[in-house]
């Protein structure tokens, strides 16, 4: 049961107060952005390298790396709108899409929820950034990417799980293909 009351209503978001029952019977008062929801890509080349855009946000007082992304527009699929912007911010166009799930953004306060995509067999497109988009277009090896999230140079939530889902899947027939041929060894079978 849900009693909501809009709070504010914006471009992008909107802000509802909601009183709800939790699963325990509790009721309690929350405020909730809604949000449409978004899409990022883990484009990666065939020299093995990633585009992380290095842009602007004035919410996080300053410059961000950040994976090619963008809001779901109103009926728009989530694969869509990540083909969309990977042309728009990255200049660039992908033939093979894996999907790398979904994540939520701030659970608590947000319904935002962001869907990963590894894009790779690229071409080059024209870039078409919006106006107000400062946005820089930086290729860099994978490996020094997720150095970068180790270190903490990278913060972007959606990229840092992003790059990881993408290295994990991608190392992921390299390890099946170890323990095939170690089971094949000691006459195990896979």
């Amino acid at each position: 049961m849900t009693d909501q009351r809009l709070c504010y209503q914006g471009r992008v978001v909107d802000v509802y107060r909601e009183r709800v029952r939790l699963p325990n019977d509790a009721r309690v008062e929350l405020d909730i952005v809604r949000h449409p929801g978004g899409a990022a890509a883990v484009a990666l080349d065939d020299q093995g390298r990633v585009c992380l855009l290095r842009q602007y946000r004035h919410a996080a007082a300053g410059w961000l790396w950040e994976l090619p992304a963008g809001k779901l527009d109103p009926g728009e699929s989530p694969r869509t709108t990540v083909e969309r912007e990977l042309v728009e911010e990255a200049g660039m166009a992908a033939a093979d899409w894996v999907s790398l799930g979904r994540l939520h953004s701030s659970p608590g306060v947000l319904t935002e929820v962001i869907h990963l995509y590894l894009a790779r067999d690229l071409s080059p497109r024209a870039l078409a950034h919006e106006h107000g988009e400062l946005i820089e277009v930086h290729w860099i090896p994978l490996e020094m990417a997720l150095g970068r999230c180790h270190s903490g140079d990278i913060t972007d939530a959606k990229t840092l799980v992003g790059l990881f889902r993408a290295a994990a899947l991608l190392q992921a027939p390299r390890a099946r293909g170890v323990a095939a041929d170690e089971g094949m060894a000691t006459g195990e079978t896979a």
